[in-house]
């Protein structure tokens, strides 16, 4: 994520690579990355909101600030959970985006094609939250933490398969994992309402109005099958082409999507959606709220996974590692 307006043709540093975002450019889909160009961060902020310290968390529970800073992202950076809009723009399983379905006779995709890049998109995740796993066993050699690979006085690199330090690698991974996650509840109808003054269409579609997590995002669960997805579940077609070409007669990003708005990165609390779909019903707040929960559902889903693939005693250690900004000392 970048947090601050750019200017044109300004690099944003990313530790050992710049990463240049030029003005002019469509915003990136999904919650908003940076603070310009229509979007506030929500990334960012959601991702704080969910993870972020306050005092009496139960131990590697929340992420300590610098080590949350490589996640979320601050100031110029981009961090880890907005890494996917500086390379997978057009990948839409990042994003999960092409999952789109309307139960009308002739839609331009039917609900197993739709199911099929939902699936997709999942599958991508889990891939991604994988590495972050493997990853992690980085920082620690003979069960002491290395301080080379968890070392944090210069940011991250999350962009373009660059390698880092052990801890910054294992973070891009929970962090790309977390970008689309969060992006389903902007792009899809799981937590929404149509709006009741306009007829239910390919403009309008119906809302779900499911209030937490979809269980079929759990990334530390077995993979979803087709029926476990519902029939009338979509997101969107989303496409960079002039007039919308590629997505006539869909339901599309401009349509279903709650990208874009005001949250409080402590409390969570959303105000003045700026989409039209997130200004109906409170479908902003809603989505944001499943995208926080989700957030921390997963990072208690990526620490069982540290757990169950190292046991329990190392599996808590990197879980620490990964938390704490002075893992040397508190992960000892």
């Amino acid at each position: 994520m970048v947090s601050g307006t750019l200017a044109p043709g300004l690099a944003v540093a990313s530790g050992e690579k710049a990463e240049s975002v030029q003005a002019g450019t469509r915003p990136p889909n999904g919650f908003g990355t940076i603070n310009g160009f229509g979007q506030s961060a929500e990334h960012e902020k959601i991702t704080r909101a969910a993870l972020a310290c306050h005092g009496g968390e139960p131990a590697n529970a929340c992420f300590q600030p610098v080590s949350l800073n490589q996640l979320a992202g601050g100031s110029g950076t981009f961090g880890a959970v907005g890494s996917p809009d500086s390379d997978q723009t057009l990948t839409g399983a990042a994003h999960c985006d092409g999952a789109d379905f309307l139960d009308v006779p002739g839609y331009p995709q039917t609900r197993a094609q739709a199911t099929a890049a939902l699936l997709s998109c999942v599958s991508h995740l889990r891939s991604e939250f994988a590495t972050g796993v493997d990853k992690a066993q980085g920082v620690l050699s003979a069960g002491k933490v290395l301080p080379g690979e968890v070392d944090l006085s210069s940011s991250c690199t999350f962009t373009l398969g660059v390698p880092g330090r052990a801890k910054c690698n294992a973070i891009e991974g929970f962090g790309r994992a977390l970008h689309g996650i969060q992006d389903f509840y902007a792009h899809s109808n799981w937590t929404d309402a149509a709006d009741p003054a306009r007829p239910v269409g390919v403009e309008n579609p119906p809302g779900l109005r499911q209030s937490g997590p979809a269980p079929f995002l759990r990334l530390n669960a077995p993979a979803p099958t087709a029926s476990d997805i519902p029939r009338r579940l979509g997101t969107e077609c989303y496409t960079l082409a002039p007039f919308g070409w590629g997505c006539g007669g869909r339901v599309t990003h401009d349509v279903v999507n709650k990208d874009t708005g005001t949250i409080d990165p402590t409390t969570g609390a959303t105000s003045a959606p700026t989409t039209p779909r997130g200004k109906v019903a409170g479908n902003f707040d809603h989505a944001v709220q499943a995208a926080i929960l989700d957030t921390r559902t997963q990072w208690k889903g990526f620490q069982d996974a540290l757990t169950a693939t190292y046991g329990s005693v190392q599996g808590g250690r990197l879980a620490c590692v990964i938390t704490h900004d002075d893992p040397v000392h508190a992960c000892a």
